[in-house]
């Protein structure tokens, strides 16, 4: 039997999907998947209550190339491509916002760091 190699791309979408799957289940309402704009990108962006939540999804081998894979200029980039998504669904401007990370990585569960960092407006 063939065995399927897959590309960093592919790697990257089975995670966000696997990342929304679990999001769904845990109450959340995906309202975008992948939203670019001139800024950045957003992996998920996602709604639970009144709490607005913008996601980065990692794919790594282990839960610490994961958590310390998303640089502080990526950081910046999420939050200022926040702005624009608030800016485009002004329906959500009076929501509670955080910016959290799923880690996926392999033989586990997605895990959900709330509140995994800040941005600040430049």
């Amino acid at each position: 039997m063939k065995k399927i190699k897959f590309t960093n791309h592919h790697k990257g979408l089975w995670a966000e999907t696997l990342a929304a799957t679990m999001l769904r289940l845990k109450g959340y309402r995906i309202l975008q998947k992948r939203y670019r704009c001139h800024l950045g990108e957003i992996d998920l962006v996602a709604r639970k209550a009144r709490q607005l939540c913008f996601i980065e999804v990692k794919a790594r081998n282990t839960l610490d190339e994961a958590i310390n894979s998303l640089a502080r200029s990526q950081q910046t980039r999420i939050g200022r491509s926040s702005m624009v998504w608030i800016a485009t669904h002004p329906q959500f401007s009076d929501f509670d916002i955080s910016f959290d990370m799923i880690l996926v990585v392999p033989k586990h569960l997605p895990r959900h760091i709330k509140n995994a960092f800040s941005c600040q407006p430049h």
